[in-house]
């Protein structure tokens, strides 16, 4: 064959391809950094989940066994717990996916004033205790109850069981799936529709033949992720669920009331392997059916329908359900100003004066720990967010796979996996403030990455490695180039990292010692005392510290010239 020469006579330059390792040899740095998050991802998210696995084959005198396997699905109380549990999750998910979908189509496509209030109503379950609709439900439908017993007169009211669990996860997990459905629904292209209509289809049938299979996929994605959350739950079980168990309670009963580790991992894992099976699905299937099936950004903004007869029904339905939920969060602060619920309607301080008698240090540690892993959650998060999207290497899929399953694995499986994992040497952590610190990044970094992901993607590469041709190393181009160019991203994982790691309860109960204490557990004590008007202070004390870090951080956030309407969470 001949060789194809220049002008000059002579052969061309031969392309030269680097090998992705000689170049992260060059770059001790960049090298080093990804030993330590696949290390430390291995140690505090994998490890755990092992010695799940492990424990749940070995009996208490060391031996192989599948006793606890036979027992989770023969025992009455565990077989049960898992029937519960799947029943709640799917009635939830479908009444939560179709409050949801209302809500987001009322959003995208009616004519209806106020529409910011949903998204008010979808940050209350972020910033809230995770049984703050539980304890709600309880002053107005209790015994006691400000509905049920004194407007009502019904003294013997139960609002426990799956009834009351059905109630308070459908109404605090329902903005999930409008978050969702709402991000889908906005970005289909009207002119879609509008082709449709123009040939003569009815509303009905543009939106049974159009609209509906263009978010079908988002429909079954909403409701996996409702069913994952609601399997997950152990904030409202715990505290509504009377003798209805679920998986995420009889795991803790089984824990720390029966001291039976080995049934206690079985369940775990039981409830781990429906929770990764619907991750999955969810992630690696339905998501990337949604983003093939709608067409993207809309050409032009949507013709919103104002027929009454189509947006009267959705807006009364809407306003209905906001009422509901304003009401039941509004009840908290209320409660916590009334002597004795039910009995004595006086207005009185005194449940603040106990909570800061006994939660002094409650308080303290929690919002210390929270703020100890904020900034750890948010560098981390964008450190890994940077070489997921940036760089090739050896073990790139292993911390892409491994920072998402943290969504996936419940609370309970977490806090279960710690205790068997970090309770003895080499690295005996239990009872210590790294331990909560470390449950709180695993449990918020994956939202802090996924921003920093999507973050990046929008900035043109080529800014990066002008730097490096320049001769900075991976260390200087993250720290003077990267980082303020996704600091939109960085303070939004800043603030949803405080606020889940205040709010956080399903892992760290089998976390904390007598050394520290944390306010979700506070709440948690007072409820099951049936101190509702201690457990409504605690929860408001928590809020209004969650709102205060926010608002400083919203003020650093505009000194830096960063607008709140551009943070990503």
């Amino acid at each position: 064959m001949n060789q194809i020469a220049t002008p000059s006579g002579q052969s061309p330059p031969k392309t030269v391809r680097t090998n992705p390792l000689k170049k992260l040899a060059r770059d001790p740095i960049l090298l080093a950094t990804i030993i330590f998050v696949i290390v430390s991802l291995f140690i505090f998210v994998v490890l755990p989940l092992i010695e799940v696995l492990k424990q749940s084959f070995i009996a208490s005198d060391g031996s192989f066994t599948l006793k606890a396997y036979v027992s989770a699905f023969t025992s009455t109380s565990n077989f049960t717990a898992i029937t519960n549990t799947l029943l709640l999750a799917t009635i939830v998910g479908v009444l939560a996916t179709l409050i949801g979908f209302m809500f987001a189509y009322a959003g995208a496509y009616i004519r209806l004033p106020g529409k910011k209030l949903f998204n008010l109503i979808a940050m209350l379950p972020i910033i809230s205790p995770p049984f703050a609709v539980a304890l709600s439900t309880i002053l107005l439908f209790g015994s006691r109850g400000l509905i049920s017993h004194d407007l009502l007169g019904i003294d013997s009211a139960n609002i426990y069981g799956l009834k009351g669990l059905i109630f308070v996860q459908t109404l605090s997990f329902f903005p999930i799936a409008y978050l969702l459905l709402n991000g889908v629904m906005r970005s289909i292209d009207p002119s879609i529709e509008e082709a449709a209509r123009n040939l003569g289809a009815s509303r009905w049938n543009t939106f049974s033949k159009v609209t509906l299979p263009l978010v079908k996929p988002a429909i079954s994605n909403a409701f996996l992720l409702v069913f994952i959350k609601s399997i997950a739950d152990f904030g409202n079980p715990i505290t509504i669920g009377g003798d209805y168990t679920t998986l995420a309670t009889q795991i803790y009963l089984q824990a720390i009331g029966n001291y039976d580790m080995q049934g206690a991992a079985a369940m775990a894992v039981i409830l781990l392997d429906i929770s990764i099976i619907l991750f999955i699905i969810s992630k690696y299937y339905l998501e990337k059916k949604t983003f093939i099936t709608v067409t993207g950004k809309s050409s032009r903004d949507r013709v919103l329908i104002g027929e009454r007869h189509i947006a009267l029904p959705i807006s009364i339905f809407c306003l209905s359900i906001s009422t509901i939920v304003l009401l039941l969060y509004a009840l908290i602060p209320l409660g916590s100003f009334v002597k004795l619920w039910g009995i004595d309607y006086s207005f009185t301080f005194d449940h603040y004066i106990y909570a800061f008698e006994i939660g002094k240090k409650a308080l303290l540690d929690t919002t210390v720990l929270s703020l100890i892993a904020m900034p750890i959650t948010g560098v981390l998060g964008m450190i890994i967010a940077y070489l997921l999207v940036r760089k090739k290497f050896f073990g790139k899929t292993f911390i892409d796979f491994t920072t998402m399953l943290s969504i996936g694995v419940p609370g309970t499986v977490i806090g279960i996996g710690f205790v068997l994992a970090f309770n003895s040497a080499p690295l005996a952590l239990t009872g210590t403030a790294a331990i909560l610190v470390i449950a709180f990044v695993s449990r918020s970094l994956p939202v802090g990455i996924k921003a920093g992901q999507n973050s990046l993607r929008q900035i043109d590469p080529s800014i990066e490695e002008a730097a490096m041709n320049l001769g900075a190393n991976s260390f200087k181009v993250f720290t003077s180039v990267t980082l303020p160019l996704i600091k939109t991203a960085f303070f939004g994982g800043l603030v949803y990292s405080f606020i889940k790691s205040m709010t956080s309860m399903s892992a760290i109960i089998f976390l904390i010692s007598a050394k520290y204490k944390l306010l979700t557990i506070s709440i948690l004590d007072q409820v099951e005392s049936g101190k509702f008007g201690a457990a409504s202070a605690f929860s408001t004390i928590l809020v209004i510290i969650v709102y205060i870090v926010i608002f400083f951080l919203y003020r650093l956030i505009a000194l830096l010239g960063v607008k709140k309407k551009d943070i990503s969470m």
